[in-house]
């Protein structure tokens, strides 16, 4: 659906016309609005790297500076903190305090949840238990996790199927959802993490469908958009990945309006994250104008 069709759907979705999953979506929003926006820290992660910003300062800046009261944490950038529970408590206090809200924390560098070695698997399972503590006292809904595992296809969805079950055993025992990232190799390919999803089944594992993040390997790109609808069925969280704009603020590499149909189609309730990563604009601007793009998106319906 290009743009101009998208601005058609929606007018006659307003006009009291109920399709596909827009109808119970269209009121579940903040102040009715079909869908609601965050932002991820990665967003930053040049200015984060360098120092140049404080991680504690994130949800400030989130909020003073693009007006949103919703964050989305990277592990990496307080990677020592996961059972520093005087920096989470300050972590805490500050979102409290801007009236904003946690709501999941990308895990990464601890290890393949599908290593085919039994002891690595075991290890790297063991070491997110610690992140999803962190997010149970953060008031986040969801660790975010990658299913890296070798091997063929159907062994593979074996493993990571095996790390996922046995990880969401201790998060759901505390009320915390384990959900996969379309993050590079068969993980990319909405097809297979479909599979993952369907073999674990359970309620509290589920995906973060990634706008961009469809590069399987080197060259070899999975179609993005089929990727998101094989993806959507099983979201707890969504990544608009940005990268350059054109000169009317649409993405260049993502069709944001045809993606967020799908996105919608698909029933989804809940945030759209930004998450900037290009070069061409400096991190402050990428992000205003990913906000902008999902915004005119927004209310266009």
């Amino acid at each position: 659906m290009n743009r101009r069709n998208f601005i058609k759907r929606s007018a006659a979705i307003t006009g009291g016309l109920a399709l596909s999953g827009f109808g119970s979506t269209l009121l579940s929003g903040s102040n009715n609005f079909p869908f609601k926006i965050s932002l991820a820290e990665w967003s930053l992660h040049r200015a984060l790297g360098k120092k140049e910003i404080n991680h504690l300062d994130f949800a400030a800046i989130a909020k003073k500076e693009f007006g949103i009261s919703a964050v989305e944490y990277v592990n990496t950038f307080f990677f020592e903190k996961a059972n520093d529970y005087k920096y989470l408590s300050e972590m805490k206090k500050r979102v409290d305090d801007l009236g904003s809200k946690s709501l999941l924390i990308m895990c990464d560098n601890e290890g393949n949840l599908g290593d085919p070695d039994n002891k690595k698997r075991a290890q790297a399972i063991e070491n997110h238990y610690k992140w999803t503590e962190a997010a149970k006292y953060l008031g986040c809904h969801s660790i975010r996790v990658n299913a890296r595992s070798e091997g063929s296809w159907d062994d593979q969805i074996k493993l990571a199927a095996d790390g996922l079950h046995r990880l969401n055993e201790f998060g759901d025992s505390i009320g915390i959802n384990t959900i996969v990232e379309n993050h590079g190799g068969l993980s990319s390919n909405g097809k297979w993490l479909s599979a993952v999803m369907e073999r674990v089944d359970h309620p509290r594992v589920g995906t973060l469908p990634d706008f961009g993040n469809f590069r399987i390997q080197g060259d070899e790109w999975y179609d993005r958009y089929k990727g998101m609808k094989e993806l959507m069925p099983y979201a707890k969280a969504v990544s608009a990945k940005s990268h350059e704009f054109d000169e009317k603020g649409n993405e260049t590499g993502s069709d944001f309006y045809r993606i967020m149909n799908i996105v919608l189609d698909a029933g989804y309730k809940g945030y759209v994250g930004i998450e900037y990563e290009g070069s061409v604009h400096t991190e402050m601007e990428g992000i205003h104008l990913t906000n902008d793009l999902l915004k005119k998106i927004r209310d266009s319906i």
